[in-house]
């Protein structure tokens, strides 16, 4: 017995000493592979590679119902050297981060509307443009009326942690002149639903009225660069000025809702005694397109891929996708997608595409 015991004492003793130098060992090849990946990562430009074109970063797909794999809404896009974001919903610019979006280089900002959803963001993003792109004027912003006011309660807001900045990194990095937003509010003339509101470097911006009611006004966005188009609905039910503004557009990105599988959820909540909740998603449904419905204005503006955006409800999985499309694949000739955050599709200028799914990263 007790040579047994000797023997396992001996044998456990250099299982222990095993063990702490593999953790050594461990701890020293992760601290390589980490330095290897920061001399990779760490202060490069992960677009310099791209080919020239418009390229479009799914940062944000979500909506406010809690979804832990999506964003609140935001869609960066880059055009040749210009960054532009559109929306800045909550953990968005996180996103854009992994995704190697080039903050530095970021032009403007536009809002579609100002839900919460869509703007709950907009400090990190206006603190995110100043310190990495060492700005030396604030960042202008677009939006709907009201727009001047929701982001000077921002800047106000992030005022004092902007002094902080500036103690910490010094003015060369935090610019004190370019801290903030200068917001400029788009108004429309009598009878138009349109307005060129952004155009420099090649790049066009056109600003267009939707049917989002009782939010109003409520706007989407069409990006033209170099031969090549993006048109962003902004939350809207199906809306003819949609498929105006994304007529022979290169890629519709569009909002979706699926009323059958939200009234599921209203009905859920009322079951369950929650009746606010359940009116909530009842009050939802009237001013959201369906997938199928924006399937049905892609095909009516003749855009060439579809992707979908502001899912609601949440999808937990991908096996609930062809439930969530319903018949949105069979009304539109063109590939849908329903977009995912991390996902970019290129389009390279003057070059055609054959494919979504060819594109997608």
């Amino acid at each position: 017995m007790r040579k047994w015991l000797w023997g396992g004492g001996i044998v456990a003793v250099v299982i222990i000493a095993g063990w702490g130098a593999l953790r050594l060992l461990q701890a020293d090849i992760g601290m390589t592979l980490f330095e290897r990946q920061a001399k990779e990562i760490v202060g490069t430009d992960a677009s310099a590679a791209l080919e020239n074109g418009l390229h479009v970063y799914l940062c944000g797909t979500g909506s406010p119902l809690p979804d832990p794999s999506r964003a609140g809404p935001c869609l960066g896009i880059l055009a040749g050297q210009s960054a532009f974001i559109f929306d800045a919903g909550s953990g968005s610019m996180r996103k854009l981060a992994r995704m190697g979006f080039p903050m530095g280089q970021t032009k403007a900002a536009f809002l579609t509307h100002l839900h919460s959803d869509h703007i709950d963001g907009l400090g990190e993003m206006m603190l995110q443009a100043w310190i990495v792109g060492s700005r030396s004027t604030p960042l202008p912003i677009y939006g709907p009326v009201g727009t001047q006011q929701v982001s000077g309660s921002f800047v106000s807001a992030y005022q004092i942690d902007s002094q902080y900045r500036v103690a910490h990194h010094g003015e060369k990095v935090a610019n004190p002149q370019g801290f903030g937003l200068a917001s400029e509010e788009i108004e429309f003339e009598e009878g138009r639903r349109q307005k060129v509101v952004y155009e420099a470097g090649g790049v066009t911006i056109t600003a267009f009225l939707v049917n989002h009611e009782p939010v109003e006004p409520a706007l989407g966005y069409r990006v033209d660069y170099a031969g090549r188009s993006v048109t962003i609905s902004g939350d809207t039910i199906k809306d003819d000025t949609v498929i105006l503004m994304a007529r022979d557009t290169d890629l519709l990105v569009h909002e979706a809702l699926n009323r059958d599988m939200v009234l599921l959820m209203a009905d859920a909540a009322k079951d369950n005694g929650n009746s606010s909740l359940s009116k909530i998603f009842s009050d939802i449904l009237d001013y959201h397109a369906s997938p199928a419905e924006a399937a049905e204005v892609a095909e009516s503006a003749g855009a060439g891929m579809l992707v979908l955006t502001h899912i609601v409800p949440p999808l937990p999985s991908r096996f609930l996708y062809p439930a969530f499309l319903g018949e949105a694949p069979d009304r539109f000739s063109g590939d849908v997608v329903v977009g995912e955050d991390g996902m970019m599709v290129s389009l390279p200028a003057k070059k055609q595409t054959q494919s979504l799914r060819q594109l997608l990263n």
